[in-house]
């Protein structure tokens, strides 16, 4: 989330965050956008029917072009996917460790378990199943032998926050065209 406000500070990237949207009513990601002036909102909803449809109705008063999630864990709904573009960063090189359940450090502790060579970050289309989507663009990370988990995350992320920039700066220009 950060690294997407500093972006559009420092002029790296052409975009307006239209709202910032959460689960939990304690998201640093919330404070963040509250902090440099951004709307939030938290979702009342506890099944993915019913938070599909608060969504809906949320975003539809905000001019929103495309969804980025970040850390949001959740199953998206069928009216969300169907009304709205969303994309998702993931912390691997998907299809290898994708899926539910694999998230933050249980990725890479995945990983460095199965010794790979490789792992990266993958940024993907939201669809109806977790990490399916069709793929937008990786970057491939060094897994070293001395690698921890927590020093892989770090890497990966380094490399999330450059591509994520990256791509939407790709969108944005594409719309504009």
């Amino acid at each position: 989330m950060q690294s997407i406000i500093d972006a559009i500070e420092n002029k790296t990237l052409d975009a307006k965050i239209g709202l910032v949207v959460s689960d939990h009513k304690d998201a640093y990601a919330l404070q963040r956008a509250k902090i440099s002036g951004i709307a939030t909102y938290v979702i009342k909803s506890k099944t993915t029917k019913e938070m599909d449809e608060e969504l809906v109705k949320e975003l539809q008063k905000y001019p929103i072009d495309l969804i980025v999630l970040a850390g949001y864990l959740r199953m998206i709904g069928d009216n969300l996917l169907k009304q709205y573009t969303i994309i998702n960063t993931h912390p691997s090189l998907l299809p290898k460790f994708g899926g539910k359940g694999m998230y933050g450090m249980n990725v890479h502790k995945a990983v460095i378990d199965a010794k790979e060579e490789y792992s990266g970050v993958t940024l993907h289309y939201v669809n109806d199943q977790y990490d399916k989507g069709n793929i937008i663009k990786q970057t491939k990370v060094k897994v070293e032998p001395t690698d921890t988990p927590e020093s892989l995350a770090s890497k990966v992320q380094k490399a999330e926050k450059i591509q994520l920039i990256e791509v939407l700066q790709e969108f944005v220009l594409n719309k504009k065209d």
